[in-house]
């Protein structure tokens, strides 16, 4: 693994991501999630579904910056791509969101005409595009920026639980600990297909109940998270 993965997913990255609870706000404040195992159950249901097609499309967008991915594509493809497979609108807003913060940080700390090529093309990215791009621009390869992005779909939601409902941090930590066994898996060989092959055939796995917490927490009155 490139260590510059550990850079990408560090909270302390100044590119927002401590700003977005990935749906655990909502869930704490419907009773979803109340204590540690209703967190793990929701974490390891997050992990294989929008997390694996975070991870799946991260991958994607790294390999098409290295010039390995075949085809007529373009970021803007891509991108819409990523956009048929995020039903709710609450989501798509807040992956653009933290996909421009991220650029507009990666550009800064990795400058690269691949990053400088995908602001001009798609100026909010979603969040995997950029991650995969400045993977790539970090020297990192697709599946170290498929493992970023996997870890990126639960260390969010697991730290906002703490802050939300006060968890024992260490026990929260050992459920990131249990769960990152699954990491490596989570994109998985089918999730991932080569590079050759069509980004259509990218998994859609979908999530309804992250996609209706997503539309409540938008119009929630009070909020903690933007996400």
């Amino acid at each position: 693994m490139n260590a510059a993965i550990l850079l990408l997913t560090d909270s302390r990255l100044p590119a927002g991501g401590h700003a977005h609870s990935g749906g655990v706000e909502q869930a704490v404040t419907s009773g979803a999630v109340h204590d540690v195992p209703s967190l793990g159950s929701f974490l390891r249901g997050r992990l294989h579904t929008a997390g694996a097609v975070a991870a799946a499309f991260a991958a994607a967008s790294c390999a098409f910056a290295s010039g390995t991915a075949d085809g007529p594509w373009a970021w803007d493809g891509l991108d819409a791509e990523v956009d048929a497979r995020t039903a709710s609108p609450a989501q798509r807003a807040a992956s653009r969101v933290q996909g421009r913060l991220l650029l507009r940080v990666a550009r800064r700390l990795w400058p690269s005409p691949v990053l400088e090529e995908l602001a001009g093309a798609v100026p909010s990215p979603h969040h995997p595009l950029a991650l995969g791009a400045a993977a790539h621009a970090a020297g990192a390869a697709p599946e170290d920026a498929a493992l970023a992005a996997a870890y990126h779909a639960i260390s969010g939601p697991a730290t906002a639980a703490v802050r939300l409902l006060g968890l024992d941090p260490v026990a929260v930590h050992r459920l990131l600990a249990d769960l990152s066994r699954e990491l490596p898996t989570a994109p998985g060989e089918r999730d991932c297909p080569p590079s050759a092959a069509p980004w259509a055939d990218l998994p859609a796995h979908s999530a309804p109940a992250l996609d209706v917490l997503a539309e409540r927490h938008a119009l929630a009155q009070v909020r903690l998270f933007v996400s």
